[in-house]
């Protein structure tokens, strides 16, 4: 399989791990960029698009990136914080004052940020007429209660996190989290990064195959995650599975899901799109280096109430943990976010990277990837060698 781009010889050593996911880890189509120092050094694609007519993967693929969305909207609710429209340790009600309900009132905006809320599930089934419809899903979590003291424990809020941040950062804004990204992060950047897809982008989109398949039947991994998966009443099935994705045809692939823009799954990005976001972030272009410093600060670590492994969060960022594993130089240093099914965006200030991989052939895991920990683990190890 040809291998198209190019590695700063720094880097060389990245490409090969690249084809060796193609050649012996069954990758079909995937890219993967790296900037050091707020320069490119990597920059990788190879493989099919789409299995079905053998589309190319090209340089330009964008690839919905799940979960690595959290982190993008994470920084449009700093982004506010810091221009002072926003306190993250205030109650969530002071922006939304609907959010006050069932017990509500003291849950702060750092307790989205950080999973703490209790309220990883929407606790009735959405339907698809309310796919596109943000302000609906954040409705009914306005009216439930908490699954648990807020503040007390965290528990990954998979689909929910997004409903419950994208709202706050309408109330704050007067614009959709999707509309906020791209007036004050992706356009001003010039990055190949939306959420929420144009027609243009979703019709040139990479189309997924794989990965896990929340409410099937299919044997899952023999660990106490891929049980919870195949436990319809587990609280991990049940984050996961509402909105069901899979009620509409092609799931993550309908043109529905690729342009609702939902705010903890949504950014469809190409993999310098995604790399870049990081490279500006740390360079300290979408933020201040003050803000970000404190919001890749932990917050809470430990047991994971939804993942059932350790996780790690700051203000929105994922740090390092089981469900985030970094290798080697950074494993102290790196935040970022993972995707379901194996995507990475991984920011590191002190070693001045930014890098994301992008792909199509998910695993079945939520928080393994071992091709994108390859790749990272090889990008790390290149920093000692000769520039």
């Amino acid at each position: 399989m040809a291998v198209h781009g190019w590695c700063h010889p720094r880097f060389s050593r990245v490409r090969e791990v690249f084809r060796q996911n193609f050649a012996g880890d069954g990758e079909l189509g995937a890219a993967f960029s790296v900037f050091l120092d707020d320069r490119p050094v990597v920059d990788l694609w190879g493989g099919v698009a789409d299995r079905r007519d053998e589309r190319p993967w090209e340089r330009g693929t964008p690839a919905l990136v799940y979960s690595c969305t959290k982190a993008v909207t994470a920084t449009a609710v700093l982004l506010l914080a810091e221009r002072g429209l926003l306190d993250v340790t205030a109650p969530v009600a002071e922006v939304w004052p609907e959010f006050a309900r069932a017990g509500k009132e003291r849950i702060t905006v750092e307790h989205l940020l950080t999973h703490q809320a209790g309220l990883p599930v929407v606790e009735e089934p959405v339907p698809v007429e309310e796919f596109e419809d943000q302000e609906a899903v954040a409705d009914r979590l306005a009216g439930q209660a908490p699954l648990w003291e807020p503040g007390t424990a965290h528990g990954y809020h998979a689909l929910t996190y997004g409903f419950l941040l994208g709202e706050v950062i309408r109330r704050v804004s007067g614009k959709r989290a999707g509309e906020f990204v791209a007036a004050e992060i992706a356009d001003p950047l010039g990055l190949e990064l939306w959420l929420g897809a144009p027609d243009d982008v979703a019709a040139r989109a990479a189309r997924l195959s794989g990965g896990l398949r929340v409410g099937a039947s299919a044997p899952a991994p023999e660990d106490a995650l891929g049980a919870a998966m195949l436990d319809g009443e587990s609280l991990t099935r049940r984050a996961l599975g509402n909105p069901q994705v899979t009620k509409l045809p092609g799931g993550a692939n309908h043109p529905v899901i690729l342009r609702a823009g939902w705010p903890a799954i949504g950014v469809v990005a190409t993999a310098l799109g995604l790399a870049g976001f990081y490279r500006h972030l740390v360079a300290g272009r979408i933020l201040r280096p003050e803000t970000l410093a404190d919001a890749v600060r932990p917050r809470v670590s430990g047991p994971d109430r939804v993942l059932l492994v350790d996780s790690s969060f700051g203000l929105g960022y994922m740090r390092p943990a089981r469900a985030f594993p970094v290798p080697g130089q950074g494993s102290l240093t790196a935040f970022g976010h993972t995707g379901l099914g194996g995507f990475l965006g991984l920011g590191d200030v002190e070693h001045g990277l930014g890098m994301a991989y992008t792909m199509n052939r998910m695993t079945d895991a939520i928080a393994d990837s071992p091709r994108a920990l390859r790749l990272a683990e090889a990008v790390y190890a290149s920093l000692d060698a000769s520039p």
